[in-house]
């Protein structure tokens, strides 16, 4: 039997620290005989539900040996009930590594979170991958982003959408996801590698912080790198070739001038703000689909009354956060995404004449202010026409709309929830900035999220509008292989429809290299 143990649910009161989690094994498992050895907090979560009694609570691997012999690992009985278990083994398992040769390097197409754990895995087997981003590197695009913020001069080609890191480089940096995947705890460790801090191994909401995932970008880029791969930054996807239906190379366009990559291999993992790429790809004959997504508004409050309202008077708290949602009588579904504490809303446009919202955190989640997406269900007979790329156009349609409605400076339009419930003049460039069917699902949702969450209907509650891109309106289609019409062609990640947010994407990006490994031998 395995020598190493798992312990769940040990509940710590808010007066007691980690260094007592070990005589909290000792009690619940009846053993004064037992020494602790190698002690790993696996999981950290917040029990906030009687607001008088918060407890952290926490899943802990462990050895044990007794004091009468310290140097061998005690066989303790696994006891359900105490909540004791074999721990598992978490460590990623490396595919096998195929036995076709591969003639040229696979290419990837997108340095987001898929496109740059794809990247590294390939990298680190052997197999050279070539990265081509369209927009900068973290250091010319944190200018970029800047220069945009502060004088509205938008690069449509390194923004907040497009550059080193994907989108989630200007996020809260949240590694929150629904998905059960082995290759999870993987990515975790990659971002602790490259500079993240360790305790996203273990809290129950991780978060990185767009400051310091700056810097972790930068060491991944790096370790790929120094692994053999190439990143191409400023560098766009232009066209695939074929022959015979299968990839024969991808042409990338840097500086205004186009050259050829020989492949066999391509990674479409492009985000979902790579409108120009999808239309290309849907003219080429790639097959997609329309995709359901949601449109909104960023509503946000102080962190403080968030704060209150889930913790109560207890302090020294971490910044509080949500997840709300309500099913309106004409069943559209509103709910709460991507929430910020102690964040900002920021503009988060790629084209120009758009405007769309988006939030983002540091680290230090300090900013004494709470938001979060709140949004409205889009369904596919709401584009209004039948063609792949209709719910594209649908975004474009309100990303326009809010851009004149703001002054056609990108400032976005903004109103207070009051406003907005009493439909006053002040409103009327954030109602015109949403489809009618949105603005009637909020206004009947918020007294609803307000009584399940104190103060979130508050007259005073800011909305900016638009939000519109928490996930792609499109899914391209991929066989059992992982490709898609054309032998070699990978779609992947969040812009093709297979993932939503930092952690699905990766992992998804992740998963496509294996494919690829467990095809061919390395260079």
């Amino acid at each position: 039997m395995n020598s190493r143990y798992r312990m769940h649910q040990i509940k710590l009161n808010m007066n007691e620290t980690k260094s007592d989690i070990p005589k909290k094994i000792l009690k619940r498992l009846n053993n004064r005989d037992l020494i602790l050895t190698d002690l790993k907090i696996i999981k950290e979560s917040l029990d906030a539900r009687d607001k008088k009694d918060i407890k952290l609570v926490y899943t802990v691997d462990f050895q044990a040996v007794t004091r009468q012999r310290p140097k061998q690992y005690a066989s303790l009985p696994l006891n359900p009930k105490l909540g004791l278990e074999e721990a598992p083994d978490m460590s990623y398992i490396d595919v096998e590594s195929g036995g076709e040769e591969m003639i040229d390097q696979p290419v990837i197409v997108g340095f987001g979170p898929c496109g740059m754990f794809a990247g590294l895995i390939l990298a680190k087997r052997g197999y050279r991958p070539i990265i081509i981003e369209r927009g900068s590197q973290i250091e010319k695009r944190v200018k970029d982003v800047e220069c945009f913020w502060n004088e509205g001069i938008l690069n449509p080609e390194s923004n907040v959408q497009f550059g080193e890191g994907g989108a989630g480089t200007f996020s809260d940096g949240k590694l929150t996801t629904g998905i059960k995947d082995p290759r999870i705890r993987k990515v975790l460790e990659e971002f602790v590698r490259a500079g993240a801090d360790e305790d996203i191994l273990y809290k129950q909401k991780p978060h990185i912080g767009t400051d310091v995932l700056r810097t972790v970008v930068k060491n991944i880029r790096e370790e790929i790198i120094r692994c053999g791969g190439e990143v191409r930054f400023d560098t766009r996807f232009a066209e695939v070739n074929t022959k015979k239906k299968c990839v024969k190379s991808v042409v990338a366009e840097c500086e205004g001038q186009r050259y050829e990559i020989p492949t066999q291999n391509v990674i479409l993992a492009v985000g979902h703000s790579a409108r120009d790429t999808f239309r290309y790809l849907c003219e080429r004959g790639i097959k997609m689909q329309q995709k359901p997504f949601s449109v909104g508004v960023r509503i946000e409050h102080s962190q403080e009354l968030i704060d209150k309202s889930q913790y109560g008077d207890t302090k020294g708290l971490p910044p509080a956060d949500y997840k709300l949602n309500y099913h309106c009588e004409n069943g559209r579904g509103v709910y709460t995404f991507c929430m910020c504490p102690g964040g900002e809303v920021i503009v988060a446009s790629s084209q120009e004449g758009g405007v769309v919202t988006n939030g983002m955190s540091n680290r230090a989640r300090n900013s004494g202010k709470a938001n979060s997406g709140l949004l409205v269900d889009v369904r596919c007979e709401d584009f209004g026409s039948p063609h792949p790329l209709a719910g594209i156009e649908f975004q474009e349609k309100y990303e326009k709309l809010a851009f004149e409605n703001g002054g056609s400076n990108y400032q976005p339009p903004k109103t207070t929830w009051g406003e907005f419930r009493s439909e006053t003049l002040a409103a009327a460039p954030v109602i015109r900035s949403l489809p009618d069917f949105a603005v009637e699902a909020i206004r009947e949702a918020m007294p609803n999220l307000g009584r399940k969450l104190s103060g979130f209907d508050r007259d005073d509650a800011l909305m900016t509008a638009v939000e519109t891109r928490s996930s792609s309106p499109v899914r391209f289609a991929r066989n059992e292989q992982m490709e898609g019409t054309f032998g070699g062609f990978y779609p992947a990640g969040e812009g093709t429809g297979y993932a939503g947010g930092i952690m699905s994407a990766a992992c998804d990006g992740i998963k496509v290299a294996e494919k690829i490994i467990s095809k061919y031998k390395p260079f």
